[in-house]
């Protein structure tokens, strides 16, 4: 993978103009040139928090040819954002020397009925939009798991456990795992209803579908990371680790363990 060219993503032009033309200064000094258009970028930066890395990888269409790297502009500890604009010392070092490793991310492949797939690499949400319940029946491979009555279900990736899969209560899992995490929103459990009432794990061999119930009108609310996903009658949604990987940065001493110690602990 080469190094020559970069395109700097910005969400909503935010940020500025002297952010950019720093960092274009920086890499232009590295031997790097910056590019108007994401595809012919061999490097896409995002300038922002993780919120921003996640558009960057997603308005670039998950391409597996480029590497992706996070620029903060903020003192604060992220999930995916490496470097920091108030550090350019570290970014050009790093870069100079490539005192660097290429590191993979999981990526999460979500089709709804027959549509075309959609990608995300945190978490993919669906949940009831109205104030009741949703009910779907739950498929491993072609295995009826369970009948699922709740709020919803949230299916992560393991560099999204840390995110809203931490906050009910579900596991983090190691990047270095092939595998998507299914944890419960809201969960219904009587003597009627019946859920596993924990989040388990399952391995790329194993897609997950989710049948949703048609005998009411449920509507529900999908989200891919942080975009909304607007389907209408929505059945199906079918679910696996995808063949596609996002590729980044791993600096010494800042693994995804180094960052949920600085972040959670």
């Amino acid at each position: 993978m080469t190094n020559n060219t970069i395109f700097f993503f910005e969400p909503n032009n935010k940020n500025s103009k002297k952010i950019t033309e720093d960092l274009v200064n920086l890499f232009s000094g590295l031997g790097v040139t910056t590019v108007d258009n994401c595809n012919d970028a061999d490097i896409v930066a995002s300038i922002g928090g993780d919120g921003a890395f996640l558009q960057a990888v997603r308005k670039n269409d998950f391409r597996s040819d480029c590497m992706y790297i996070g620029i903060g502009i903020e003192e604060k500890n992220y999930m995916y954002v490496d470097f920091n604009y108030h550090n350019l010392s570290e970014i050009r070092q790093v870069f100079k020397t490539n005192n660097f490793e290429t590191r993979s991310y999981p990526v999460i492949e979500v089709k709804v009925n027959n549509n075309q797939p959609n990608y995300c690499l945190n978490e993919f949400t669906i949940r009831t939009s109205l104030v009741r319940t949703i009910m779907m029946d739950i498929y491993i491979d072609d295995f009826l798991f369970e009948h699922f009555n709740g709020d919803g279900i949230v299916i992560s990736t393991p560099t999204g456990s840390t995110g809203y899969n931490k906050s009910l209560g579900g596991a983090v899992v190691d990047p270095l795992i092939s595998a998507m995490q299914v944890t419960e929103l809201g969960s219904v459990n009587n003597n009627n209803h019946r859920t596993l009432g924990t989040s388990f794990l399952l391995s790329k061999a194993r897609p997950l579908t989710l049948v949703i119930d048609q005998s009411d009108d449920y509507y529900p609310i999908m989200s891919m990371d942080n975009e909304a996903l607007s389907v209408q009658n929505t059945e199906t949604v079918r679910i696996k680790l995808s063949d596609k990987k996002i590729n980044t940065i791993r600096l010494h001493n800042n693994t995804f363990w180094h960052k949920t110690q600085r972040n959670f602990l």
